[in-house]
């Protein structure tokens, strides 16, 4: 790395509309850069108001009056590295470098569908085939999953469920996304299935389901998914903490409803097996997300008999966050 010596602690914005699945991404990136350097983390929440939330994203950069009243101010001094995400951090993401006088390092993640040479560097999923001098594709999304984080915050209920029967199959369940969902009788269909699986391998469930997760699979899952599992999780009944990092810790095996990107990138991130479970509705570019993962020896499609294999985790987010520092570090 050349160029300008990194201060003491680099200062980093992530800059989304406050939404887990849009926040945890920049989150994830921006600490894969403080795991690499000192940095001072800042989450700003944003939203634009009318007009410019009616605009197509990057029809022009924003000025800081168009945020609502209920954003987080968006004012000097300027970070040193800016970490954008999601539809509404986009016309910010370009004004910053006119605000900063090209001084912040501006990384727009996902595809922020304006020229990429708006911003310093963009880091979309391989699989919306977007090109550009300044863009690094990634399998997924970055996340802010790793394997410190999975033996930490899992520590102590993984211990407990260590000692369930193995093999322990992890169930990462999603919900309703733009193309895909998971009907009432889809959710029948997996449950019936994971609990055969169970009885036949003589294993255990670990189950999570996602706040996407509609009511009519939610009901279903309740009935006929949770009275085989060791440990079931549904984050609308608000009762305890997320155990999802526990089960990641605990899993021999982790199976991923084919709707949601993030679980099955940072399911990657454990190098262990990952069974993509079929849900309803048009796939689209997500065949193209689950065929890198497959030649990635990540993921297959579920089917029996259930097999086991390992690959090395996927470690996308670093990547990024190697590049960012690279970026930054020249200037």
């Amino acid at each position: 790395m050349s160029g300008a010596p990194i201060p003491a602690a680099l200062q980093v914005w992530c800059v989304t509309d406050g939404r887990a699945g849009i926040e945890n991404q920049a989150l994830g990136l921006a600490e894969a850069i403080g795991r690499r350097t000192s940095a001072q983390i800042t989450v700003k929440r944003v939203q634009l108001r009318t007009p410019w939330r009616w605009a197509p994203p990057g029809f022009t950069p924003a000025s800081r009056q168009a945020l609502s009243m209920s954003s987080d101010a968006i004012e000097p001094p300027w970070p040193d590295i800016w970490i954008g995400c999601g539809r509404a951090s986009v016309p910010l993401s370009m004004g910053v470098r006119g605000w900063s006088r090209g001084r912040t390092l501006v990384v727009q993640l996902q595809d922020p569908r304006v020229n990429p040479r708006e911003f310093d560097i963009v880091a979309p999923p391989l699989h919306d085939e977007l090109e550009g001098r300044n863009v690094i594709p990634i399998v997924g999304a970055c996340h802010r999953v790793t394997q410190e984080r999975i033996v930490e915050e899992g520590k102590a209920l993984g211990i407990r469920l260590l000692n369930e029967p193995g093999p322990r199959l992890a169930v990462l369940i999603g919900g309703k996304s733009k193309r895909q969902d998971i009907s009432g009788r889809r959710a029948r269909v997996i449950s019936e299935t994971l609990a055969m699986l169970k009885n036949a391998s003589g294993g255990s469930l670990l189950a999570t389901l996602s706040r996407r997760t509609g009511q009519a699979a939610r009901t279903q899952f309740a009935a006929r998914l949770a009275p085989h599992c060791a440990l079931y999780y549904d984050p609308a009944s608000g009762e305890g903490a997320n155990p999802y990092f526990a089960l990641l810790a605990a899993a021999d095996a982790i199976f991923v409803t084919a709707d949601s990107v993030n679980m099955a990138t940072e399911a990657a991130a454990t190098g262990k097996p990952i069974h993509i479970l079929p849900v309803d509705g048009y796939a689209g570019k997500l065949e193209a997300f689950h065929r890198s993962l497959r030649e990635r020896g990540c993921a297959r499609p579920f089917k029996l008999p259930l097999a086991f294999w390992s690959y090395p985790p996927l470690l996308e987010t670093d990547r990024v966050a190697q590049a960012a520092l690279a970026a930054w570090a020249q200037r």
